[in-house]
């Protein structure tokens, strides 16, 4: 839940409620705050979390306006690769305790038998209504990004398009912090080079488009990937798409993201050598 105040004295703020069992949000808004003051494009928490109940609840600066920057062309990843660079550089010195556990979308690393992380409102839908090659594809995705046994660090994995403004070319907000993860980097750069050109339904970028992406994220970070590393990336990008698509199998809605999933798997599967 997301309310926009006015105080007494004048200033506008933002106050976010959200249940929190597990308590990442205090490691979330931590986070979020040392980046405000570094002066990375976020709002600025205003007050640390703070228990209302079942609640997890503090305020920040209401940063208002910017517009979305839609498509999915090669060009338009450069954009969004350059932000989450300067994103995960920032980020690489903050010390919070990991937000365990991940987003469900990027919680390939779950120990629940099966495929998927345990969901309830999921998990107790028709599941004869998931293509089989999704959880196919998921499954061999997940076993690739395992068996790699890469260092985790602290990134950003809800990095769409509808979470993202923009004056211009110039990025003037991110939002969504309450959607960091405790991953390798090679595998959040991953899943960010597909996701990136979401603004409503979830989908995936075109493989070209994921391509430049990673490439100027590692331009700009100043280092290559190496080779177990971009295959990590391929994989992560597939996995995140493979949960978008079940999740619109079993809400019954229509499913942008499991078309280009695929379309797209072979090549993604093949470049993760899954």
């Amino acid at each position: 839940m997301v309310f926009g105040l006015r105080l007494a004295g004048g200033a506008d703020v933002v106050v976010k409620a959200r249940t929190d069992d597990d308590g990442r949000a205090v490691s979330c808004v931590a986070a979020q705050a040392r980046l405000a003051e570094r002066g990375f494009p976020c709002a600025r928490p205003l007050t640390p979390v703070a228990g209302a109940g079942s609640l997890a609840v503090h305020a920040e600066e209401f940063r208002p306006g910017g517009e979305v920057l839609y498509g999915d062309s090669s060009e338009v990843a450069l954009r969004y690769a350059e932000v989450f660079a300067r994103l995960m550089a920032g980020l690489a010195g903050v010390t919070v305790a990991p937000p365990l556990p991940n987003p469900p979308w990027v919680r390939w690393d779950h120990t629940n038998s099966g495929v998927w992380p345990a969901i309830g409102c999921l998990d107790n839908r028709d599941q004869s209504a998931v293509p089989a090659y999704v959880a196919d594809i998921a499954a061999r995705a997940r076993r690739r990004i395992l068996a790699a046994g890469l260092p985790c660090v602290l990134g950003h994995a809800d990095f769409e398009a509808q979470n993202i403004r923009w004056h211009g070319r110039e990025v003037w907000t991110v939002y969504d912090w309450d959607s960091l993860a405790w991953h390798p980097e090679a595998a959040l750069a991953g899943a960010a080079s597909g996701m990136f050109a979401s603004s409503g339904p979830p989908t995936l970028a075109p493989v070209e488009s994921s391509t430049a992406f990673l490439v100027a994220y590692q331009d700009i970070r100043g280092r290559r990937l190496t080779a177990v590393e971009q295959e990590i990336a391929w994989a992560a990008s597939l996995w995140q798409a493979a949960y978008n698509a079940r999740e619109e199998a079993l809400r019954g809605e229509t499913t942008v993201g499991g078309d280009a999933l695929r379309v797209q798997a072979a090549e993604r599967l093949r470049r993760a050598k899954a």
